[in-house]
């Protein structure tokens, strides 16, 4: 019996010592980097050590583009190819890559346009280790982000080529899958990519190329949108709607009406609480030097009141525009005045006016307002030429200088009423190069806050979007983006809030990776976001014109944000391609657009929409730089348009 229970025990050694043996031999085959965490980015991957030592390279911050032939080569130009239903822009292959395996999914939004668009497959870009391939991953195409409405959901096998290595070491190689998904209907969808399977066990990586779509994973959030093509073919049904031709003006059309038709240049609008517009012409009026204009219905019809005639010299001349202040008191900026600024020591440094209605009673619509020059700017050191854009709750009115304050380069002011008059305070003077300069929009934030754009940063031509903090008085400058010039464009303006804080702007270069923007004479305009997170703030591109039909120089111009928090753009330029109704037009393309569904809402050959505002009813205003009827024969003077969504 000893012997037998000493055998069972020595064979029992025998079979743990084997277990465990052959468990630490397991152990050792499994790679290094398995038995830790992945991280959700490529460029995180590669500052590890049990990834780095398997890259080509060492880590490296890649270098922007310098060669114009690179960077033009790596654009996608024209519309979309036949066999293309969503093009969400070219592989960048050096900013960074989001994980697809290993517990990640990540979603980027597309669009369908036209009827219907039947899916076939797609193509992406992805960042993997030196010799690894990329044989399958589940796609799903659902109706949100990653969730919602489920239409397509398989593992699907796909075809790796083209690959090259990046500043990183890693390989970025196209992945192209052909499968049978769904017919969609025009409206925007998520593709989803996960559990991507490669033979080494290895993590795979999608590009991160900061394209138009929006983006999330499921353990960061929102995240910038990847590199990759829907496949399918699109069905396009002909429409009734009367679309643009070369030099034809928008008819009524889809909500669209012209109020009223100027022949010199106008300023946007704004709106009082009574639904009434305000507006400026810069060289109208009695003395030809501006004029001030109400636009108000009565017996649902539009008419143009003269409220105000410049009259040139101190008086002012030129309004740029007003906004409507406390009371419906109108506050705006015009050349003019006693004080000599500019290069030459004779220009006018400009100033700052209010106008209402006279105080005695009047027995007619038609009565004039009284202005008051409320300040004067005084030197090339003051805000000279400066213009007022916010006021707050207790009246005090907010404004930048381009070229003005301590440094020539910009400044942000604020004027104080009170019963002696207005004083003026310079709260911020840019000192150029990473400081910024030259700010070209400003608002109060929900906040308290001022945020603005500038046209500097610490990429010259590039720009930035600051926030201006106040405390004891002083207000601090925070630098929220710093604008590269490449994928995410440059000189950003127009910038506007929406009711959960978010910033919306927009930018003179497309993002497709240029340079610099303008290197080849094209510009083709994009709309960012900037949402605030924890400490920070996260930017995307929401918006880019080269997707819906490769167009140059037509710009977005001006962005307003409705009461229900949907985002419109007004868009135009000369030389330009747009879309309406599933096809392309060519030359002086004007657009309204709803920027969440990339939608086109109204489309003529206006050249520029230039302004657009919103009021509390939902209905969007704005101006033209051409056609209108006084403008006549080729109706190059413009109108104040009305649209209701």
């Amino acid at each position: 019996m000893h012997s037998q229970a000493r055998s069972l025990s020595s064979l029992f050694r025998t079979v743990s010592f084997a277990m465990i043996a052959a468990l630490v031999m397991m152990l050792a085959t499994v790679p290094a980097w398995a038995q830790n965490s992945v991280p959700a980015t490529a460029v995180q991957a590669a500052k590890m050590p049990e990834f780095a030592s398997r890259l080509a390279h060492p880590v490296k911050r890649p270098a922007p583009l310098t060669s114009p032939a690179l960077a033009r080569a790596r654009m996608h130009r024209g519309p979309l190819d036949s066999n293309d239903i969503y093009d969400n822009g070219p592989t960048n292959g050096n900013t960074d890559a989001w994980t697809i395996n290993f517990g990640f999914i990540v979603s980027d939004s597309f669009n369908v346009t036209g009827s219907t668009a039947t899916v076939t497959g797609m193509s992406f870009a992805a960042w993997m280790f030196p010799g690894d391939t990329l044989t399958s991953a589940e796609v799903s195409i659902t109706s949100s982000e990653n969730g919602g409405t489920s239409y397509f959901d398989q593992t699907v096998n796909f075809t790796q080529s083209a690959c090259t290595n990046n500043d990183y070491g890693f390989n970025v190689c196209t992945q192209t899958a052909s499968f049978n998904g769904p017919t969609l209907n025009a409206g925007t969808y998520w593709v989803n990519l996960q559990n991507a399977s490669v033979p080494s066990g290895d993590p795979a990586y999608w590009d991160e190329n900061s394209g138009p779509s929006l983006a999330s994973q499921n353990s960061v959030g929102t995240i910038p949108s990847e590199s990759f093509t829907i496949l399918g073919s699109a069905t396009t049904t002909t429409s009734t709607t009367t679309y643009i031709d070369n030099y034809s003006c928008p008819p009524p059309q889809n909500g669209f009406h012209d109020l009223h038709d100027f022949g010199n240049g106008s300023s946007g609008v704004a709106i009082d609480n009574a639904g009434n517009l305000y507006g400026t012409f810069v060289a109208g009026g009695s003395a030809g030097q501006g004029l001030l204009y109400e636009l108000a219905q009565r017996a649902g019809h539009w008419f143009l009141t003269s409220l105000y005639s410049f009259l040139g010299g101190s008086n002012g001349s030129s309004p740029n525009g007003v906004i409507v202040g406390p009371e419906g008191v109108l506050y705006g900026a015009a050349t003019g005045g006693f004080q000599t600024c500019g290069t030459d020591g004779v220009s006018s440094c400009g100033l700052i006016y209010e106008a209402k209605p006279a105080p005695t009673a009047c027995a007619t619509a038609m009565c004039g307002w009284n202005e008051t020059t409320i300040y004067e700017f005084t030197s090339l050191t003051d805000a000279w030429g400066g213009t007022v854009t916010a006021f707050d709750s207790a009246g005090n009115l907010y404004g930048f200088s381009p070229t003005g304050g301590a440094y020539g380069v910009g400044a942000i002011f604020e004027l104080t009423p009170s019963q002696e008059g207005w004083t003026e305070k310079i709260l911020y003077n840019f000192a150029g190069q990473a400081d910024g300069g030259t700010p070209n929009s400003l608002l109060i934030g929900h906040d308290g806050n001022l945020y603005g754009t500038g046209g500097s940063g610490v990429y010259p031509w590039a720009g930035m979007v600051f926030q201006l903090v106040p405390s004891g008085g002083i207000w601090t400058k925070n630098t929220l983006y710093t604008f590269t010039g490449t994928t995410d464009g440059s000189q950003p303006a127009g910038l506007v809030q929406d009711a959960s804080g978010n910033l919306y702007g927009f930018s003179i270069c497309d993002n497709w990776g240029e340079d610099y923007c303008g290197y080849f004479n094209d510009y083709y305009g994009l709309i960012f976001s900037l949402q605030p997170s924890g400490s920070g703030w996260i930017f995307n591109v929401i918006y880019s014109n080269w997707n819906d039909c490769g167009g140059y120089k037509n710009l977005v111009n001006a962005l307003t944000v409705d009461a229900k928090g949907g985002l419109y753009a007004a868009q135009g330029g000369d030389d330009a391609y747009c879309v309406f109704g599933g096809n392309c037009y060519l030359l002086h393309c004007g657009q309204i657009i709803a920027v969440g569904s990339h939608t086109p809402l109204v489309a003529g050959d206006a050249n520029v929409f230039w302004n657009i505002t919103s009021d509390a009813n939902g209905k969007i205003y704005g101006t033209t730089g051409s056609c209108g009827s006084l403008g006549t024969p080729f109706r190059n003077g413009g109108m104040v348009w009305e649209y209701s969504p």
